[in-house]
């Protein structure tokens, strides 16, 4: 199945790169390409694309503001491309709906595997990036006064597997790890994420810390 790719960035070079490194592979299409982040949403509503990999920083619309219209209507994976590594950045950009952010010097290899895994709804989240979060999330201390709708309806199996989805942990570690197997696992993540009404696994990991599941800086759950 081909997947298909809207490329926003003010930088025509950077986006044509970009574009020419996505539509080499098989199985990727750039359906349309867009200069800043109000055309960035037009795009992505007239294709509806599998992914979009915006630019954080365009003229006009934002791609953090664009990210929040693209996951508030559609159901397009949002990743989201930059040259500054700020921790504000990250965190307002998962935060806005956004599957996974990546520095524009990212290799060739690393972008194109971006966007398969964030059209396979995995997260994107590098362990540096879940460090930041974690870190930005203890700063912040952002810790809603009760816990998230739907957290009182999940089993003690689907919690134990949001906590594993909080501390970074890939469908093969938590299959490991609660011994069953990877086809249970997804039963699981699918169910954590269809109660807690969230939209992919980076939510989830948000979703454990801010809701004081998971005690930053230590391995043990509450």
């Amino acid at each position: 199945m081909t997947i298909s790719v809207v490329l926003a960035d003010d930088q025509e070079l950077v986006r044509s790169g970009f574009a020419m490194i996505l539509d080499a592979q098989p199985d990727i299409t750039v359906v349309a390409e867009a200069g800043d982040g109000a055309a960035a949403v037009e795009a992505v509503r007239a294709h509806r694309p599998d992914v979009a990999l915006l630019d954080i920083q365009m003229p006009g619309l934002d791609g953090i503001a664009a990210t929040r219209a693209i996951c508030a209507d559609t159901g397009t994976k949002v990743v989201i491309l930059t040259t500054f590594d700020r921790d504000d950045y990250v965190y307002s950009a998962l935060h806005a709906g956004a599957s996974g952010f990546l520095l524009k010097d990212v290799r060739r290899d690393d972008l194109v595997h971006a966007v398969r895994v964030a059209r396979a709804g995995e997260s994107l989240l590098a362990p540096i990036v879940t460090r930041r979060l974690i870190d930005d999330v203890v700063r912040r201390g952002v810790h809603p006064p009760a816990p998230p709708a739907g957290l009182g309806e999940l089993t003690a199996r689907e919690r134990e597997v949001l906590v594993l989805l909080g501390r970074g942990l890939p469908n093969s570690e938590i299959a490991a790890a609660l011994v069953v197997s990877g086809h249970t696992v997804k039963t699981h993540v699918s169910n954590v994420l269809s109660k807690l009404g969230l939209r992919d696994r980076v939510q989830a990991v948000i979703c454990a810390y801010e809701s004081g599941l998971i005690r930053p800086g230590s391995a043990q759950s509450k």
